[in-house]
């Protein structure tokens, strides 16, 4: 297994964190500014959005991290990444799309601002409004999380590594935000695993 990528992709580690849970061995190259820039033919020839991260398994090359996840369960999981009942399946599935549509839009100018000081997001207002609309798909998801069970689908699964790396995200801005005890504890929980706290580190928001 390959995978192109930096580390501080937040998409980047959710594949690397599934591999570890795996204990599957990979490789991985820099790929993404500002290390490796992804617009050029060689890489464009393996995806041509230019976005990390892709992966080359044999044969295999695949891109978008959502499909990546299925894939690695799939192939080497054994149930262990995603529930082989169709209905726990579909459960793990639904928050797993969720967490990209859904969830990652609403952080982008709270991020840029807050975590990457990047220029041109430096106005409070839309700042005040990435994390109100941030924080509402994440009332989604505590009062899901509060129902009692310690992943979202039950057993842990590859929603539960995209949405970890969310949460990390999420208490790592600085900023006025609502408090998610049931979020709070199973941000917790997901740190608890080797891979979880490996991908969920300061240095990597």
């Amino acid at each position: 297994m390959n995978v192109l990528g930096r580390i501080t992709s937040i998409n980047v580690r959710k594949v690397l964190w599934a591999l570890d849970e795996l204990a599957l061995p990979y490789e991985r190259e820099d790929w993404g500014l500002p290390l490796r820039d992804p617009k050029v033919p060689e890489f464009l020839a393996l995806n041509p959005n230019g976005q990390v991260p892709v992966i080359r398994d044999g044969e295999v090359t695949l891109w978008e991290s959502t499909a990546i996840l299925i894939y690695i369960a799939d192939r080497y999981g054994s149930g262990l990444l995603l529930p082989t009942d169709l209905g726990r399946r579909g459960l793990a599935l639904q928050w797993l799309v969720w967490q990209a549509t859904e969830l990652n839009p609403t952080w982008g100018y709270a991020v840029n601002a807050r975590l990457r000081n990047t220029p041109g997001y430096d106005d409070p207002a839309g700042v005040r409004e990435s994390i109100e609309r941030w924080a509402a798909k994440m009332q989604i998801l505590e009062e899901h999380m509060a129902t009692g069970g310690e992943f979202v689908a039950g057993a842990f699964s590859v929603a539960d590594i995209a949405l970890g790396l969310s949460l990390h995200r999420w208490y790592a801005v600085p900023d006025e935000k609502p408090d998610f005890p049931a979020l709070s504890a199973y941000y917790l929980r997901l740190k608890q695993r080797p891979a979880g706290a490996r991908w969920m580190g300061a240095e990597t928001p």
